[in-house]
């Protein structure tokens, strides 16, 4: 063998472990962030319903609601940074460039950070007056608001796969939430707070319906432009901070100033925040590594989890009437993705 051939056949083995290292990685990202997602799913619902739960001095959902947006915003102005090689006065010049400079710009995203902050803060009240399991369930309708709204506004096609899985959705959802009337037969967990299953279902289905309709607002506005997804990101974390403490205000600003902008604040609720602002992240990693099965695999194993944590951490009490419904939206979650996948292709 000659030299030259030596050196081409090296060349073919280094190409080659370095695709093998590329696929790797990739496929390392995928699968840690698809458990990274369950994980998160399942310890912000259930760590929301712990502290929404607890008897005693209970704090403000307004105020976790605008610090999250503030978590937000400085995860992604920390992002940008690192973009930028720390270089905080070149970032100084963007941002004013982009947001400043540009306020119409700007206010594109008013209307999916008013729609935001108000989906937050009904997630408090859907979770205060749900189970973790039941609201884990019934808050995959936004799977079916979302598709119905990328139908209206970005005028997208949907094949019969996809109708039928969100019938399923529907059915399985209704099936959850219609209990018997003896409250012996009922799915529930032990309550130590008053709470209205009605008043919770209401918040999941209004939460449902702005979650669909922000989602695909901001994503029309996403495609519509250039700008970076984190500086979108700081344009709506900074709207929703604002709209947030005017909803703040509204609601409990007379309570607040009496005991505190932090009351009833334990390492939970800043575990609460820190899940939630950190959760948008890391869907933006999934979006990005995983396709539409996977990601409907990681959505019904974090149902899973959060009903067998709620057995034992909350004495949830299962039945058949809720086995058989949250199967089905298992199942639901299931075929939409596939038929996602298969309409992609």
């Amino acid at each position: 063998m000659t030299n030259s051939e030596k050196g081409s056949d090296t060349a073919i083995k280094m190409s080659s472990f370095d695709t093998m290292s590329g696929n790797s990685a990739w496929f390392n990202m995928k699968y840690v962030s698809l458990v990274l997602l369950v994980f998160q799913n399942c310890l912000l619902i259930l760590t929301m319903r712990y502290t929404r739960n607890l008897p005693g001095d209970m704090y403000f959902s307004t105020t976790a609601v605008v610090v999250t947006e503030a978590v937000k915003m400085t995860t992604c102005l920390i992002i940008l940074l690192v973009e930028h090689k720390f270089r905080p006065v070149e970032l100084g010049r963007y941002l004013k460039q982009n947001i400043i400079d540009q306020p119409l710009d700007t206010l594109k995203v008013a209307v999916p950070a008013f729609i935001y902050m108000l989906q937050n803060n009904l997630l408090f009240v859907a979770v205060s007056n749900l189970s973790a399991a039941t609201f884990q369930v019934s808050y995959q309708l936004k799977i079916l608001t979302t598709a119905l709204f990328s139908v209206l506004m970005l005028k997208r096609s949907l094949v019969w796969g996809q109708w039928f899985a969100l019938l399923l959705l529907f059915i399985g959802v209704a099936i959850v939430q219609v209990q018997p009337t003896d409250p012996s037969k009922r799915a529930g967990e032990a309550i130590h707070t008053e709470q209205s299953p009605l008043l919770g279902l209401l918040a999941v289905i209004a939460s449902c319906i702005s979650s669909g309709f922000a989602g695909v607002y901001f994503e029309k506005i996403l495609k519509g432009s250039q700008t970076s997804l984190w500086l979108r990101n700081i344009q709506l974390g900074l709207l929703g901070a604002i709209l947030g403490l005017g909803a703040m205000w509204l609601k409990d600003g007379s309570a607040i100033e009496e005991k505190g902008f932090f009351y009833g604040y334990t390492h939970y609720v800043w575990l609460v925040i820190g899940l939630q602002a950190l959760g948008g992240l890391l869907v933006a990693v999934v979006v990005k590594y995983a396709d539409n099965i996977l990601k409907g695999f990681a959505t019904s194993f974090s149902i899973i989890l959060s009903t067998l944590a709620s057995v034992y951490f909350f004495n949830f009490t299962l039945n058949l009437q809720f086995s058989i419904g949250a199967s089905l939206v298992m199942l639901a979650i299931y075929l939409y993705g596939r038929a996602n996948s298969t309409q992609s292709k």
